[in-house]
C-alpha cells in the first residue's frame, strides 16, 4: 500500500502511447550476459515479424526457466537464476523479457495489475505489451504464460483494448500459443478479468540502476529498503494507472 501511495500518477490512454522501456534502458546497458542467452535462443536464426520473433522467444523461456520464487536479484543474475536454478515469479519474468526485446529491437514495456480497492486475496500479476509494427499497435503478451489476447475478429489487443471490451461487457479470447500449453481459466479470471482488476504501466524503470543498487546493497539490506533508497535518489520508476483513479486502490 506504502508503494502504491508513493509511486503511482494518473494518467490517459493517449498519454502513455508512447512510452516504452527502451527510452530509458538502451543496448548497452543490458548485461553481455543476456547476448550470450540470446545467441542460443535465435542459434537457427531470427523470425522475419516482430510478433513472430516475440513468439519465439517466449517460447524458448517457458520452456527453459522454472517457476519459483521472487528474486529481486540484479538481472543477470535473475536471468541464471531462473534458467539454471529454483526459478522466479511472474515479475522476474516480466522484466528478463523487457531486456530481451531491448537488445532484438523490439519496443516494450511491462504492466502489473492489482485490485481496486486492494485486497490481499490478489496479490497482483505482471505481463508485458509489445510494439509490433506488422499490426501498427502494442500487443499484451503475458510471458508466463505464452498468452496472447483476441477480440471476436481474431485481432491481438493490447492492454487498454482488453480491459476496455471487458468492461464493456464483449467477449474477449486468450489462448497460449506454445504447443500443449494449458492455461488456468481461474488464474486468467484472477489475473485479468475480474472487474474489480485496474492495469497500472510500469515507467521510468533503468535496469542499468537497479543492478547497480542491488549488486551492493543486496546481501546487506531487505529489498524494500534499496528500493527505498532508489526512491530517495530520484531514480525510481513509477506507476501510470491510464484507466482508472490509482486512489480506488485505498477505497
Amino acid at each position: 500500500m506504502t508503494r502504491f501511495r508513493l509511486l503511482s500518477r494518473n494518467s490517459t490512454e493517449d498519454a502513455i502511447d508512447s512510452i516504452s522501456y527502451n527510452t530509458w534502458n538502451k543496448k548497452e546497458d543490458i548485461p553481455e550476459y543476456f547476448q550470450e542467452m540470446n545467441a542460443k535462443i535465435f542459434e537457427r536464426g531470427k523470425p522475419d515479424s516482430d510478433l513472430e520473433r516475440v513468439k519465439h522467444l517466449v517460447s524458448w523461456l517457458c520452456a527453459h526457466t522454472r517457476v519459483g520464487p521472487g528474486l529481486s536479484e540484479p538481472s543477470a543474475k535473475a536471468l541464471e537464476t531462473m534458467v539454471y536454478g529454483k526459478g522466479g515469479v511472474c515479475s522476474d519474468m516480466a522484466q528478463i523479457f523487457n531486456n530481451f526485446c531491448v537488445i532484438n529491437d523490439i519496443q516494450v514495456r511491462e504492466w502489473g495489475t492489482t485490485s481496486a480497492p486492494f485486497s490481499r486475496d490478489n496479490g497482483g500479476h505482471s505481463f508485458n505489451e509489445v510494439y509490433i509494427k506488422e499490426l501498427q499497435k502494442w500487443v499484451l503478451i503475458d510471458p508466463s504464460l505464452g498468452m496472447l489476447f483476441y477480440n471476436e475478429q481474431e485481432a491481438p489487443l493490447s492492454v487498454v483494448d482488453m480491459y476496455q471490451l471487458v468492461r464493456g461487457g464483449q467477449k474477449v479470447h486468450f489462448r497460449s500459443f506454445i504447443t500443449d500449453k494449458r492455461i488456468e481459466e481461474t488464474q486468467v479470471n484472477k489475473n485479468y478479468l475480474n472487474p474489480d482488476i485496474t492495469p497500472f504501466l510500469i515507467c521510468d524503470y533503468r535496469n542499468k540502476t537497479y543492478d547497480r543498487y542491488l549488486k551492493i546493497a543486496r546481501p546487506y539490506l531487505p529489498v524494500f529498503v534499496i528500493h527505498f533508497f532508489v526512491y530517495l535518489s530520484g531514480k525510481s520508476y513509477h506507476y501510470k494507472f491510464p484507466l482508472d483513479d490509482y486512489k480506488r486502490i485505498f477505497s
